[in-house]
């Protein structure tokens, strides 16, 4: 494959920027530098020159407004579109998520598969989708990863707040559902791969392994050195929390149902080879646990306990895909 020049949007968040080290690493010419989505001349300057633009950026949240999430998500994404075709650039790749194929209740959802209904009332995920249709119109390639993790998010994510909620034994319980782990870096060569020899107007999954939240909590907390969590929580449980007040009502709303993917796609068709997960649940851990042994350290001690973080967490009663509670450290660039 020829190398081309590329720029990448959110290079500055967990997954743009190993998406970004991939690239070089396979030899693109990569321009990264961050660039407001609502800035279109901004944009179109950012991308002149360039062979292809390979979109990461997007407000990953289950706690900031529908406003917020259209604009960045929706918006930004229309932005980018308008950008290449100005400048004439000849590809477009951006990255979705797993989010717009489903889940399906009792089977892995593949490309094929839509998400509930009743889920597209969470905003993220609703703006998720309306901007993969939007690049899927104007002939582009999308990418869908499950629940990518590993070394670099910091922000975190909503997905790197639950791993240090387990990894610093405040989860005691966990939810009867599961979901599609992967490594972030197996994300990061599949971005590469799709750039490469994906079609235009498909979606690619991009999977790892489809865990139950038993087993990645415990998982973690065995990386961690803590106690597994011991206590299955029932979505009843869930429901009544998000009436009460306690937890994420959007995250309750995604604890309904496991979200198992396949990505034999792919597999089939990019030679998308992923790895197994423990080893990024490993990087993840340490480095997850290092910043909240940090920052601990730098909080002056006013004698309670884990009263920032656990504020709004309800960690006894919620922990799933994405996240749990309502903290705005939560609401990440990725």
């Amino acid at each position: 494959m020829r190398s081309m020049r590329v720029y990448v949007t959110g290079a500055s968040g967990f997954v743009g920027g190993h998406v970004a080290r991939a690239l070089r690493d396979h030899k693109h010419d990569v321009r990264d530098h961050w660039v407001d989505l609502l800035d279109a001349s901004k944009l179109r300057r950012a991308v002149a020159g360039r062979d292809a633009v390979v979109h990461v950026a997007a407000l990953y949240s289950f706690t900031a407004t529908a406003r917020e999430l259209e604009a960045v998500n929706v918006e930004g994404t229309r932005n980018v579109i308008e950008a290449c075709r100005a400048a004439g650039v000849e590809r477009l790749l951006a990255t979705s998520s797993c989010a717009t194929c489903g889940p399906v209740p009792g089977r892995q959802a593949t490309e094929d598969d839509l998400p509930p209904h009743w889920e597209l009332a969470v905003p993220y995920k609703r703006t998720k989708l309306e901007a993969e249709r939007l690049v899927l119109s104007a002939g582009g390639t999308c990418v869908n990863p499950t629940t990518p993790v590993g070394e670099g998010d910091r922000a975190p994510t909503p997905t790197g707040a639950m791993i240090r909620g387990v990894a610093t034994g405040r989860f005691r319980a966990y939810p009867r559902i599961g979901l599609n782990v992967v490594d972030v870096r197996d994300v990061a060569l599949g971005h590469v791969l799709a750039l490469e020899h994906g079609r235009p107007g498909e979606r690619y999954l991009l999977g790892g392994a489809n865990l139950t939240m038993r087993e990645l909590f415990a998982a973690v907390a065995g990386l961690a050195g803590r106690p597994r969590p011991r206590v299955p929580v029932p979505y009843s449980a869930i429901r009544a929390g998000a009436a009460l007040g306690l937890v994420n009502r959007n995250e309750a709303i995604l604890a309904r149902t496991a979200a198992y993917f396949s990505s034999a796609k792919a597999e089939r068709e990019l030679g998308y080879r992923p790895g197994p997960v423990e080893p990024a649940l490993a990087r993840a851990v340490d480095e997850l646990v290092l910043l909240e042994l940090a920052r601990e350290r730098a909080e002056p001690d006013h004698g309670q306990e884990d009263q920032a973080d656990d504020e709004h967490a309800g960690d006894d009663v919620t922990a799933f895909r994405g996240g749990i509670g309502e903290q705005p450290e939560h609401r990440a660039r990725v």
